[in-house]
């Protein structure tokens, strides 16, 4: 289990994380989102005691990182996939890591099947491509059989299969019991991954909540109508609560009325209708959504990038 509590973090006058605690339990995957210069990264670096909190503290199954007498075993994390000796080949990075930590020479062999680089287990760290160097990232952070894994955007750099690989990897780890804490900018992998979500903006936390929740919070109620006198439907439908938006040939967006609302009306008045159905919105929608005003930076609509807020 991870805890943070009330963590802060100010470099001069920049805070970059700011007053935030959440819980990550075992046993299920839990995904940390937020915008570009949220403060995912300080915030896992302050859990695995890299940087210093200025207020607050972070434990990881009861007790700060440091304090683990062996804390490969107990925690393992991937920050940075190209944190490796770039003249030493993937087996030797790995080995030297296992030999520093107890950790037996068969298990260095495990994790290099595990992730899938044994044909090129004697090449040089420094010529892999940028998925495999995420594989032998995150084979460093499994060497230790850890109760715990923490990794940032484990899936970039991968190509569909890896990203399938990995998802399938993360709901084992997480089906064993362990604690898996991953961040990822790729929303529509999150939503099939994640069963949990800690969003962050600016350095504060949004919310600590399921996906499902997460995304009905940040819904609105829009029921999709399909119906071929679709100009009558909206004069009846009209109403000063009601947004209605045209989306295609016979089709209407309706926000502020519910499905039997609209059925009842069409019916009362004859029409037909070819679909009434309640729209769901995508965990990107809701995060979209949601942290609209924790964007550091935001494009125009003539293109221009300026900036929204600078952090609090």
């Amino acid at each position: 289990m991870i805890e943070a509590h009330c963590l802060t973090k100010r470099y001069g006058s920049k805070t970059a994380v700011e007053d935030l605690s959440f819980t990550v339990r075992p046993g299920i995957v839990t995904g940390f989102l937020g915008p570009n210069g949220a403060g995912k990264s300080t915030t896992m670096r302050l859990i695995l005691g890299l940087d210093a909190p200025t207020a607050g503290y972070a434990t990881v199954n009861g007790r700060p990182y440091a304090h683990h007498a062996a804390p490969l075993h107990e925690v393992g994390a991937m920050l940075e996939a190209r944190a490796t000796h770039t003249g030493r080949t993937a087996y030797h990075h790995l080995l030297a890591l296992a030999a520093t930590t107890g950790i037996p020479r068969r298990r260095v062999n495990e994790v290099i099947d595990l992730v899938g680089l044994r044909e090129v287990a004697d090449k040089r760290a420094g010529g892999f491509s940028l998925g495999m160097g995420q594989r032998l990232g995150i084979a460093s952070a499994l060497l230790g059989d850890p109760a715990t894994v923490i990794l940032d955007e484990p899936v970039n750099g991968l190509d569909p299969e890896g990203i399938r690989w990995i998802r399938n990897l993360l709901k084992g780890l997480a089906g064993e019991g362990r604690t898996v804490f991953v961040s990822s900018h790729l929303m529509s992998e999150m939503a099939v991954t994640a069963e949990h979500l800690v969003v962050i903006g600016r350095g504060r936390l949004i919310a600590d909540t399921s996906v499902e929740e997460f995304t009905r919070s940040a819904a609105r109620t829009v029921v999709r109508v399909r119906c071929p006198d679709i100009d009558r439907l909206k004069g009846l439908l009209a109403g000063p609560d009601v947004t209605l938006t045209t989306c295609g040939p016979y089709t209407l967006d309706v926000v502020g009325l519910t499905t039997d609302q609209i059925g009842f009306t069409a019916a009362d008045h004859g029409l037909t209708l070819l679909e009434l159905s309640p729209q769901r919105i995508s965990l990107e929608e809701a995060f979209m959504e949601l942290t609209r005003d924790a964007v550091e930076y935001r494009s125009t609509a003539a293109g221009e990038t300026v900036a929204a807020r600078s952090a609090s």
